[in-house]
């Protein structure tokens, strides 16, 4: 998109008419009904987001939100893996119940879904970016979104359809696309309702070109687990996703060298080394400059051991962290121009990922099981008529609540079906004596990259229950067993209290909950 298009916009927004139903305090002031901009990432870990977690970066576009809005410091997901739970967003339903359980399903596009109801109330509906749900977007007035994981250079978008290609690094183009279609595509008469969704920071974590310098003179701290043992935690033994024996050099790390010389053994070397042929020669040539010296350094030194695993620990953060950057930057832009035209007031806006991701705890990268650093999601809201800037709510609350949320907020009652709970309630900055005590939380892609087997569990505000399980197979043996963590006194989890006397009382209440949660929810497999 153009320069210009970027920022030269109507002078005059047209008056919002349309036919939601809205509350009886809207229609008293005569308000116009609140747009929506839903903006998910995929894998970005609420440690790298200073809102939340200082350490590591500064996210002030982000923080931004946050300054203006509500920082929920309870967040989870229901299932942590990309499609499942882009699928529990849009249905407001547990992955069961809304049949796309793993990464090799196919979403059901004929059932209901938050934006169809919004659609019959009124609002126009649009999805761009990353959709990852293999079947075909519905619900939706506009739709361009990339193909399956979509690809960081250059990468071909589907256009209501129909194949498009696309110039630049992903996340500069989809904010681009969002932006061209609130100014030139949106029925200015209608509320809207844009999903805004990006490929970063997903795996490989490629930076733009003009971020590839930073963070070149930092070295991160390790995690205090960086080294875990997995004592007495056997799915946690059994996965494959350690930055030491699984992050690989060609494909994680760029050692594609030109040399043809560092070759690995996990199977994607050859993809690591076709991630470049994407790029403009004049990419190419600044990826280069950046990388070959790192490169032929790297080979110098032939690293074995501790040394080695703490390099591909640094050379992991500094990339995923280029890449927050330019999502954060991104989210500047978007800002600037909702301020410009006037839609930022009247504009509910949302940030999260679709879930959590682990930088370096247990040694691993990846997301999928119950801990901490993957169940747990960033969750921003920026309200300004509902929510006092700079608030902060600790109350649980989990990514099946999204859907009920925004119906909540055009008027439109909540279908029985939807188990999830509107977050509105919360807004005024007090949690509901009612509010929810438990979550529940399911695991289902095994087997399949990764290794992490099939699991589900609840937590509470303090502790923890997890209960693992499958055949053996010809991948593993078989599992059944159960992990209680005690989350204020152990927070890393590394010490399985299950079958602990001193915490009978607490396996036997969180066991009946889970029970409960199984038997209402009608849980197919456990």
């Amino acid at each position: 998109m153009k320069k210009e298009l970027l920022f030269t916009f109507s002078a005059l927004i047209a008056t919002t008419s349309c036919n939601i139903k809205k509350t009886d305090s809207e229609q008293i002031a005569g308000k116009k009904p609140m747009n929506i901009i839903y903006i998910m990432s995929d894998d970005h870990s609420y440690q790298t987001i200073s809102a939340y977690d200082k350490r590591f970066i500064q996210t002030p576009n982000i923080d931004r939100l946050a300054n203006e809005g509500v920082r929920f410091t309870n967040s989870f997901v229901a299932n942590s893996i990309s499609g499942p739970s882009r699928a529990c967003i849009l249905t407001g339903k547990h992955s069961h119940a809304n049949g796309f359980t793993d990464n090799s399903s196919t979403f059901d596009g004929s059932q209901q879904t938050y934006p169809k109801l919004l659609q019959k109330a009124g609002y126009e509906t649009a999805i761009i970016g990353k959709w990852h749900l293999t079947s075909a977007p519905t619900g939706f007035d506009y739709s361009e979104i990339l193909i399956g994981q979509g690809i960081y250079y250059n990468a071909p978008f589907i256009k209501n359809g129909k194949q498009v290609p696309s110039k630049g690094y992903v996340t500069n183009v989809i904010t681009e696309k969002a932006i061209d279609w609130m100014e030139n595509i949106h029925d200015k008469n209608k509320p809207f309702c844009l999903l805004l969704h990006h490929k970063a920071p997903h795996r490989t974590w490629m930076p733009d070109t003009c971020d590839l310098q930073l963070f070149s003179d930092t070295t991160f701290e390790l995690p205090a687990n960086f080294y875990d043992d997995y004592n007495g935690r056997q799915a946690a033994h059994e996965q494959k996703m350690s930055i030491i024996k699984d992050m690989d050099l060609v494909y994680d790390l760029k050692m594609a060298d030109k040399e043809n010389e560092i070759h690995t053994t996990t199977g994607l070397e050859n993809a690591g080394r076709s991630m470049y042929n994407s790029m403009t020669p004049e990419e190419k040539a600044a990826w280069d400059a950046h990388y070959d010296p790192i490169i032929q350094k790297f080979k110098k030194d032939k690293l074995s051991g501790k040394q080695l695993s703490e390099w591909k620990y640094q050379q992991y953060m500094r990339d995923y962290l280029r890449v927050i950057h330019s999502i954060d930057r991104n989210i500047g832009v978007l800002l600037n121009y909702l301020e410009k035209t006037g839609l930022l007031e009247n504009t509910m806006i949302v940030y999260t990922s679709d879930q959590g991701f682990y930088m370096g705890e247990h040694g691993w990268f990846d997301k999928r099981f119950m801990y901490e650093e993957s169940f747990r999601t960033p969750l921003i809201i920026r309200y300004p008529a509902k929510i006092k800037a700079g608030s902060e709510c600790t109350a649980l609350v989990q990514n099946i609540d999204y859907a009920p949320t925004y119906l909540d907020i055009a008027g439109i009652e909540k279908p029985d079906y939807m188990v999830g709970t509107s977050l509105v309630p919360l807004f005024g900055g007090e949690t509901p004596r009612d509010w929810r005590e438990y979550l529940y939380y399911h695991y289902y892609d095994y087997p399949a990259i990764h290794m992490v087997r099939r699991h589900d569990g609840v937590r509470d505000s303090r502790y923890k229950l997890i209960h693992f399980y499958g055949e053996k197979n010809e991948h593993n043996d078989a599992i059944n067993c159960n992990e209680l963590y005690d989350l204020q006194s152990d927070p890393n989890e590394l010490n399985n209290l299950y079958d602990n006397p001193e915490y009978a009382d607490i396996q036997t209440r969180l066991q009946a909950r889970l029970d409960k949660f199984r038997a209402d929810q009608k849980v197919d497999e456990y």
